[in-house]
């Protein structure tokens, strides 16, 4: 009966939320609710490292057109919207799968939503660098331009291949994950 008070706890709540009621951090729940993870083997991957050449080549894409005189005609419009938006979205898709923020909304097809970006942002690239391809020849008595923008639309190319790499890949990994139930169980 001596040892009784010191092996039983008669607390009825979390310290944590004692803290909170008590006026504590309301913030170190969030904190510890909220932990990021570092994929590290989709950093070392095939899709990871497309995405970063996605990336660099095309921000040489875009910068090398936006020093350039663009707004002399209206196809480098939407060459740059093209380039600068699917830049931004790379970046940011890149980094939620890096750290793993996919996976805490498992309720989303990532895979396919993966797998369609890339392949609508290979169609949109693939016109942008048409559009580019067919501007540059505007600027031919401009020298500095003219190789500017011809550069611009070798990156454009290339960058049009990196994505369709990728468009690849992904839909490699969507059919890989068993999309179909009718077709990946087996009867017993």
């Amino acid at each position: 009966m001596a040892d009784f008070p010191s092996n039983v706890s008669t607390e009825t709540s979390s310290p944590a939320y004692q803290n909170q009621a008590q006026g504590g951090n309301s913030l170190r729940g969030l904190a510890t609710s909220a932990s990021t993870v570092v994929d590290m083997f989709f950093f070392k991957s095939i899709p990871a490292i497309l995405m970063m050449v996605e990336v660099f080549v095309g921000m040489l894409h875009w910068a090398l057109i936006a020093s350039g005189p663009h707004a002399l005609l209206p196809a480098y419009g939407w060459v740059l919207f093209v380039a600068i938006t699917l830049w931004l979205l790379t970046i940011i898709l890149f980094f939620l799968i890096l750290f793993s923020v996919l996976q805490k909304m498992p309720s989303v097809p990532w895979s396919m939503v993966v797998m369609v970006y890339h392949g609508v942002a290979t169609v949109l690239y693939f016109t942008a660098f048409v559009a580019n391809a067919a501007s540059v020849d505007h600027f031919v008595f401009f020298r500095w331009y003219y190789n500017n923008l011809a550069a611009a639309s070798f990156f454009g190319a290339l960058t049009t291949l990196v994505y369709s790499a990728s468009a690849f890949f992904s839909y490699l990994e969507w059919r890989g994950d068993g999309g179909n139930a009718a077709t990946s169980t087996v009867p017993t």
